[in-house]
Order: structure tokens, then C-alpha cells, then sequence
């Protein structure tokens, strides 16, 4: 969220917002005066305006996108171009997220999107409006499920012309005529009068299209229609790409999303669906339609994209726009953490005496979520005579408060967690008492699948080389935790054929794998590879031949979830005494030879510890007790997240 281009579209609102009113959120709006500023910008409105006039729901459509179209822009230029062929390319399959950035820069050179033009939707010709409301109504009136969206839910949901700032074009036909068909088999039956039923039929046939998932293309203007052909990028793309399908074909569809994931560095987006009784469902990974308040994953607040601008936050933040942390500018957002959360969100309460900056009733203090070294804007509230609290929020994530002042965030609190069982609040203060820890990773294990898939796998040894007849050597019964596991073996027995059998829908997901003759040798056995191949089923860079190549930063992923195995053939039997291995990563594990240097939280302020160059895959530290850490890698990588040490371990945040 807190990024340069952000910080562009923010100025470039400003500039271009007309309304001085609307801008600066001062006073209450009256919704006439706002149309009748909106037409004095641009005459060709007030022609829609008439037109329908003899149309009550129509003319009330007609005002709420009027009323609401100072707020939006478009993006548009050769740069935003650049940056959409980007997505345009991936969605073909051909290519690598890499290959394609390096095609964009060969023929375009670097993408600076600050040279992109704005063009405000003030501008907007009444046709392009017209032919908008027209479609929406059509949809709306002519599929038997329209009867159970509400006019509201339909402003909101159906009619926007847009999502956000991308580049605007018609697409309502075209994805109309693409996709309505597909319901022409159930349209007739009376479960097609839910949107819930028909939006899971056009779900189970969307599915079956191949989404090309990245996040390397840097965050920019939103696409536009044309994922919907290209569908390519990230959740957010993935989530725009339905909502242009959905509203085309009549079904109410938005977005929700975390500011920040409860446990990682970047926001996440995701699509939902109203059914007859307006109420929402998500989808699944799996594909099906769940009740909002079964979805899963750490989170503090959830909000929902609206079209038209909260004025209740407007109104309750009491101040000019620029003072106002960007994020919370313009609020075209409702909270939905209660829909998701219902018992489990709580008032937090954060008392004056934990503020270490004199606050006064008038200031805004946000509640803020970190990212990487930073801290964002979740949600906001002015402090009380005794404390600052914040309604409907879920437990089990770090928060900080700020205020903002002089374009920047300044903190007013420590660190702390909300136990979402008690209710209680954990501050991280730290302490003069000092203790000696050992790092072993700059980034928690367990966001990413690997380390976990390597549970229940196993190491056999063997005198046939079809291991119809094996021993098991070792079990690995707990995620790997270090670049390196050892296992030392009290085996007797010497065997031919080695192995590493990936268990149960693990894709034999594992980097390296070495086999020693004695506990104390440190040249492990060599041997002719073999294994189980992914052949055309493979992308051709995790191949089973990765596991024995002395690189713990290539790695086997078998092209099956179950079935996979990696092994060597000694040539003669041998002892094994002595096994170490690398689960498949990211490298995020601590790395021999890097500069690194540790962190903590005081005050707001992030203190040094000191740099240190490993000599193995470990760190050693001595830090004061209960203070909030982060591990800096200055040599390379980027993931990196904040943790606590506790019963000799590190635990993330």
C-alpha cells in the first residue's frame, strides 16, 4: 500500500478533484449540490440526467454514479500500456515472469509510471454513461435472479462502469455474450432465482481456465476488461477479472480485503458473492461458495470496496484530506470485520498510559499492521479521556499506534497483540534483561508449504534397485526448521540404493539430500542419480536430478502430489551413518557468508543489534527479553518478517 506509485495517484486525485467540498471532507455534502457542480464541469450529464427523468430507478442510478464521479480517474499513456503488456504476455503460458519483464524492458526500456496522464471521470461522455446503465438494467431485469438483488446492492455491486483507476473501454457486451451462455442450462430451473446457485455453476466452469498467478509486476493501475481475456496476475487481478464477469451477467460481485494479511507484508483481495437474502460468501480455494464467516487465515480488519464514498468516515475523520493518512482519503470501503469475524472481533481498548506521545480527543490514531520494517494504516479511532479504542477487531496479530503528522506516521505506542480467546492485550516492551537466542531464518517457515510437505517423508535404503525389498532409515516427523537437518544414524547394514520418498501429497518437495558413511565425514556418498521423472508433466526446472546437485536452492517438485522419490545408486553397498537435507524454499533460510543484521522495537524506533556474516546456517544474538525482532538480509531477498523468540524458537508474526 505505501508506495510510490500510490503516493502519485493520491497527488494526482488531488489535482484533479474539482469539488473543493468533496475533496477536503469539511461539512455535510448535499447530494443535489454535488450534481449540480458535476454538470457545471460537464454539461453532456445533465442530458443523462434527462433522459431519464421519466424513469424513477434509472434517474436514481444516474445521480449515484454522478454524485460519485469526482473521486475516479483513469491511468493512461504508454507507460500504463508497457505495464499492461506485461500481463498481456504472461497470460499467454509462454513465458516466465522474469522473461517477460526482461521483454518489456528490451523493447520499452524501464516502466516509470509517474509519466502516465491522468484523465478524470468529470470527463466522461454521457454515451459511454448511457450505454453502461442500459446494460446494468438489462442484466438486472431480464435474469430470474435479479428479482432477489436489492436496488442498493445492485448501485453498488452491479452498475459501476469501473473498479477503480484503470484505463475505461465498453465491456459489458462483450463478457455478457461471452458468459451468459454458459447459465443458459439452469436458467429455467427455480434455484437460478439465487444469485448464490448460478454464480457456483459459472464458478465451476471459470475454473476450468488456466489463471497465470505472479506478484512480480509491481503494483500499478488496476487492468481493466481485458483480464478477463489475459487472465494473468495477482489476487487482485484475479479478483477484477471475476467482478467484470459477475456484474456483466447481473450477479452482485465485489472485492474484499486485509490492508495488511494478519501474518505477511502485503495486502490480499478476494471476490464475494451476495445470494437472495443478501447475504455474502466467499469463494474458496477449492472452488466453492463459502459463508463469509468460515474463511480462514490470521486477520485484524476486513473491508469491503464499495463504489460510492463512506461519508460517515469522511465526516468522522473531521479533517482536510492531505492530513489525512492517504489510504483513508477517499473511503470507498465499508468495514466487514464483524460479517467474517462475528465473536471472535473485539473492542480493543489501548489505555492512555501505554502512549508514550501526549494525544489530544481531536487527533486521528491509527491502528497500525507491519510491514516488512514499516507500519500501515488498518483502521482509526480518536482517543477517549482514558484510552483509544477500536471496534470489531480480530486477535492474534502484531499492532501498533500512530498518528499522522507532516506526511509521515509517527508511533505512539509500542508494539502489542490482542489474545482474541481473553481479550487481553501483550505490549513488547522489551526489558534491560538480556538473553542469548539463534536464528536460523529471516522469514516464517509456515506461510509457505514446503518445510510442511517434507512431514512423514522418508529415507529408505536398499540392495534392489527396484526397492521392492527396503529399510527405512529415517522418518522426518517435524517441518525442518534450518537450511540444514542432520540426522545421525545408528545403521549397520550397508545398502546400493538410497532414497528420499516424499509422503502423502508432499510432491517430494526437497532440495538437497546427502548420504554420509560415518557421522564424522563431511564428503557425502556420490552415486549415479535416479528417481522419478516429471518428463513434459514438469516445467523442466524442478527435476528430481536438483535433489543431488549440491545446490540447496534448486529443488524437486514431482509433478504428482503423491509418489515421488529421489535417490542415488552407489555402485556397491555402503553404511549410512549420516543424512543431511534441505527442504525445497525460497531462501529465506539463513545463508553462509550473507551480512545480516537484527533489529528491535523501542519507542517506534527500530535498534540495531549489530551486523554479523554467518559461518553456517545460523545466527547468534544476545537481545533484551520480550522484545519484538525483525532479521535484515543486506546481501539479497526480500521476505522478511517481524518475530518474537520464545522456548528457544522463533516465532512469527
Amino acid at each position: 500500500m505505501n508506495n510510490p506509485y500510490a503516493c502519485m495517484k493520491m497527488k494526482k486525485y488531488i489535482l484533479y478533484f474539482l469539488l473543493g467540498a468533496l475533496v477536503s471532507g469539511c461539512g455535510e455534502n448535499n447530494p443535489s449540490h454535488v450534481l449540480e457542480d458535476v454538470i457545471k464541469e460537464n454539461p453532456q450529464l445533465g442530458e443523462v440526467l434527462k433522459r431519464y427523468e421519466a424513469d424513477t430507478l434509472k434517474l436514481r442510478a444516474v445521480e449515484f454514479l454522478i454524485e460519485n464521479l469526482p473521486y475516479y480517474c483513469s491511468y493512461e499513456g504508454e507507460q500504463v500500456e508497457h505495464y499492461q503488456k506485461q500481463f498481456e504476455l504472461y497470460g499467454t503460458g509462454l513465458y516466465t515472469p522474469g522473461e517477460v519483464q526482461d521483454s518489456i524492458r528490451q523493447m520499452y526500456g524501464r516502466i516509470n509510471l509517474r509519466k502516465s496522464t491522468v484523465k478524470p471521470d468529470l470527463e466522461l461522455p454521457a454515451g459511454f454513461l448511457i450505454d453502461n446503465i442500459e446494460w446494468a438494467f438489462k442484466v438486472w431485469n431480464e435474469q430470474p435472479w435479479g428479482k432477489n438483488v436489492a436496488f442498493a446492492d445492485f448501485c453498488e455491486y452491479i452498475l459501476p462502469y469501473r473498479i477503480e483507476d484503470e484505463p475505461l473501454k465498453p465491456w459489458r457486451e462483450k463478457i455478457y455474450n461471452a458468459f451468459n451462455p454458459i447459465l443458459d442450462s439452469v436458467r429455467a430451473l427455480p434455484e437460478a432465482q439465487d444469485p448464490l446457485f448460478v454464480s457456483q455453476v459459472l464458478i465451476d466452469s471459470i475454473s476450468r481456465i488456466k489463471f497465470h498467478f505472479t506478484g512480480q509486476f509491481g503494483e500499478g493501475p488496476h487492468i481493466g476488461p481485458d483480464l478477463v481475456d489475459w487472465h494473468s496476475g495477482n489476487c487482485r487481478e484475479t479478483a477484477d477479472m471475476l467482478i467484470y464477469i459477475f456484474r456483466a451477467l447481473g450477479i452482485p460481485c465485489g472485492c474484499d480485503y486485509m490492508p495488511l494479511r494478519g501474518d505477511g507484508n502485503v495486502a490480499h483481495f478476494w471476490n464475494f458473492i451476495l445470494d437472495k437474502n443478501g447475504e455474502s460468501y466467499y469463494m474458496y480455494e477449492t472452488g466453492t461458495l463459502e459463508p463469509v464467516r468460515k474463511y480462514w487465515g490470521i486477520k485484524s480488519k476486513i473491508y469491503r470496496q464499495t463504489f460510492s464514498r463512506n461519508e460517515a468516515v469522511v465526516k468522522d475523520m473531521r479533517k482536510d484530506a492531505e492530513a489525512v493518512y492517504p489510504s483513508f482519503r477517499f473511503p470507498h470501503f465499508i468495514d466487514v470485520t464483524r460479517l467474517y469475524s462475528g465473536k471472535r472481533a473485539r473492542k480493543l481498548n489501548i489505555p492512555r498510559e501505554k502512549l508514550f506521545h501526549k494525544v489530544s480527543e481531536a487527533e486521528v490514531v491509527y491502528l497500525c499492521s507491519p510491514a516488512w520494517m514499516d507500519w500501515e494504516p488498518i483502521a482509526w479511532a480518536h482517543p477517549g479521556e482514558n484510552d483509544v479504542s477500536f471496534d470489531g477487531v480480530e486477535g492474534g496479530v502484531v499492532l501498533q499506534l500512530s498518528v499522522y503528522k507532516y506526511g509521515r506516521l509517527i508511533p505512539v505506542s509500542n508494539p502489542f497483540v490482542l489474545d482474541g480467546s481473553t481479550g487481553g492485550v501483550h505490549y513488547f516492551e522489551g526489558s534491560d534483561e538480556v538473553k542469548e537466542i539463534k536464528l536460523l531464518n529471516k522469514y516464517h517457515q509456515f506461510i509457505e508449504p514446503f518445510a510442511q510437505r517434507m512431514v512423514g517423508g522418508a529415507f529408505e535404503g536398499s540392495n534392489r534397485a527396484d526397492f521392492l525389498q527396503k529399510d527405512t532409515l529415517y522418518v522426518v516427523k517435524e517441518a525442518p526448521v534450518r537450511l540444514y537437518s542432520v540426522v545421525r544414524l545408528s545403521n549397520t547394514k550397508p545398502y546400493r540404493y538410497v532414497r528420499y520418498v516424499g509422503p502423502e501429497n508432499g510432491y517430494c518437495n526437497v532440495s538437497e539430500v546427502a548420504f554420509y558413511d560415518s557421522p564424522a565425514d563431511t564428503c557425502a556418498l556420490q552415486g549415479r542419480v535416479i528417481g522419478t521423472p516429471n518428463g513434459q508433466n514438469g516445467d523442466g526446472k524442478h527435476d528430481y536430478r536438483n535433489v543431488y546437485d549440491g545446490d540447496p536452492y534448486t529443488s524437486f517438485d514431482y509433478y504428482q502430489p503423491t509418489g515421488g522419490w529421489a535417490g542415488l545408486d552407489l555402485g556397491r553397498p555402503c553404511l549410512i551413518r549420516k543424512i543431511i537435507f534441505t527442504p525445497r524454499n525460497r531462501d529465506n533460510y539463513v545463508r553462509e557468508g550473507d551480512t545480516y543484521e537484527l533489529f528491535y522495537s523501542s519507542k517506534g524506533e527500530w535498534i540495531s543489534i549489530g551486523e554479523q556474516i554467518p559461518a553456517s546456517d545460523s545466527l547468534l544474538y544476545t537481545v533484551p527479553k520480550g522484545a519484538l525482532l525483525y532479521l535484515k538480509n543486506h546481501t539479497r531477498g526480500s521476505d522478511e518478517r517481524i518475530f518474537e523468540y520464545e522456548e528457544g524458537k522463533q516465532r512469527y508474526w
